[in-house]
């Protein structure tokens, strides 16, 4: 299909594109998630304003005290290249295909707010937040609060995504990213990342990212909470993954109705505990 009309600006600079949404318009990054929409004329616009060019957000920079910083048009092949985190390169070579994976940026993921999107669990659980940017200033939001219903989140309308950036990972911790995906569009119907650190015999550090479960990606607060301070058998590993239901409601779809999505949160959020333990050292 042909979208409907709309004008095309591109950007120069982060300023030139504050000022461009101020003034009314819609960002556009990689495209691979807006354009189809544009095209199905489930989304329209008036004015698009393209800051692909902007190698100024691109990129990955490592913290002296081992946090990280990067930029939101860096790519899902960008990360798969460049990132020190193992499971986090093998949570992205999850997501679409070769095609998606060089042009689809992890900021656009985040902006546009896909509720069966990959990226906003791992960033999640490896505890992002995302820095917005407008003509009013500068404010950082954590990921944990960011993402507010299907394709909504904190940022308003003249704010541009400038940066995500994470303190650092527990030493010794271990990741994991299980995923029920959708066969066709890869998409999934539920996904789970989680950051486990044992000290002394006890779980001292979780943080679990979910994707696909619910109307937006959400923290598992009622499983870490469950969690934290036990022994990570598996009987306490089952026992909090139980509770990923707690706050939030499962969606129903064509894909899956929602109790089967509820049974598969708590199954894909064991898979990942279990798998980040594995991993710790």
């Amino acid at each position: 299909m042909i979208p409907a009309s709309f004008e095309y600006d591109r950007a120069t600079s982060v300023d030139d594109a504050l000022a461009k949404v101020a003034a009314g318009g819609k960002i556009l990054a990689g495209g691979h998630s807006l354009l189809p929409l544009l095209k199905l004329r489930v989304a329209s616009v008036d004015r698009l304003i393209d800051i692909g060019g902007l190698d100024e957000l691109r990129g990955t920079r490592y913290l002296p005290d081992g946090g990280a910083e990067m930029g939101p048009l860096t790519t899902y092949a960008d990360v798969i290249e460049s990132t020190r985190i193992s499971w986090a390169r093998d949570a992205m070579l999850q997501i679409g295909d070769v095609q998606v994976r060089n042009r689809g940026t992890v900021g656009g993921s985040i902006s546009h707010a896909d509720p069966a999107s990959d990226v906003p669990a791992v960033a999640i659980a490896l505890g992002y937040s995302a820095v917005l940017r407008s003509s009013r200033g500068e404010r950082t939001v954590s990921l944990d609060d960011f993402f507010l219903g299907p394709f909504e989140t904190a940022m308003e309308s003249d704010e541009l995504l400038v940066n995500l950036k994470r303190g650092p990972v527990p030493e010794g911790a271990g990741g994991a990213y299980a995923k029920l995906a959708q066969p066709a569009s890869g998409y999934a119907i539920v996904g789970v990342a989680a950051v486990v650190a044992k000290t002394g015999g006890t779980i001292s550090h979780i943080r679990v990212g979910v994707t696909g479960l619910h109307e937006h990606a959400f923290r598992a607060d009622t499983v870490e909470s469950a969690l934290l301070g036990s022994d990570g058998s598996a009987e306490a590993i089952a026992a909090a993954a139980a509770h990923v239901n707690d706050d939030a409601q499962a969606l129903s779809d064509i894909h899956a109705d929602a109790a089967y999505r509820a049974a598969m949160g708590v199954v894909y959020t064991r898979r990942a505990i279990e798998t980040a333990l594995s991993r710790a050292s």
